[in-house]
């Protein structure tokens, strides 16, 4: 029997950078919203088996969308922080038993592609934990610890080597027991930015996997312009 794969989409936030009345989410790109389009890449892959759509307990947005009625659409309730929602989510899926493995990503990511979630799923079944990351392309500066605060100053420490450095993305990729582990046995939480530094922290190996830069966050209102450019390209 071949091992089930859960999708987790923590979408708790409320989005307060994009300067919205309402969770950045439900905004809308090309008359659907940010979060449809997500679910939408998730639950037409046919390597996963279910989504689990980790919402605010106070959401009014989600019913009213066509897709929330989806066989394979999961809906629970998240917490106070990231984590915490991601963990709910991990422990709604944990019901489809110890051999089941999860990918979490951002609900406000909707440009992800099938062809990278199937090589994470290839990469990460074979070490045991993957990300999708985009190298860097920008020359690196690490800044001086000391902020001048009569000139408005910051300056330079040193330049670091950009070959090393990865920007991360998600999906991210892992046996659901094992992240699920990592995160409940973290002594500091509040220092888990994401899956794989939670799995960092436990121990684990992580792989990164190279994605797509149209693999964007909104974050800020500039980023719905871009996603409606990707989007315009695929559809």
């Amino acid at each position: 029997m071949s091992s089930k794969i859960v999708a987790v989409v923590p979408a708790a936030g409320i989005g307060s950078r994009m300067n919205s009345s309402i969770p950045k989410q439900y905004l809308k790109i090309h008359k659907k919203t940010i979060f449809e389009h997500t679910l939408e890449a998730l639950l037409s892959f046919d390597m996963i088996d279910s989504v689990v759509a980790v919402l605010h307990p106070q959401d009014e947005y989600f019913s009213s969308l066509g897709i929330a009625s989806h066989p394979k659409l999961i809906k629970v309730i998240g917490g106070n922080e990231r984590v915490d929602s991601v963990l709910a989510g991990l422990k709604a899926a944990s019901v489809d038993g110890k051999d089941t493995w999860v990918m979490v990503h951002d609900a406000a990511r909707p440009m992800i592609q099938h062809h990278n979630i199937k090589h994470l799923v290839e990469v990460g079944k074979k070490t045991g934990a993957a990300i999708l990351a985009t190298p860097s392309v920008d020359t690196l500066k690490q800044a001086e610890s000391d902020f001048d605060q009569q000139k408005q100053i910051l300056g330079i420490r040193k330049t670091i080597d950009r070959k090393l450095i990865w920007q991360a993305q998600t999906p991210q990729f892992a046996k659901l027991s094992m992240l699920i582990d990592a995160i409940e046995s973290c002594p500091s939480p509040e220092k888990i930015t994401d899956e794989a530094s939670a799995l960092e922290m436990a121990g684990h190996h992580v792989s990164l996997v190279e994605g797509d830069a149209s693999n964007i966050k909104i974050t800020k209102p500039s980023d719905l312009a871009l996603a409606e450019f990707y989007l315009r390209k695929t559809h």
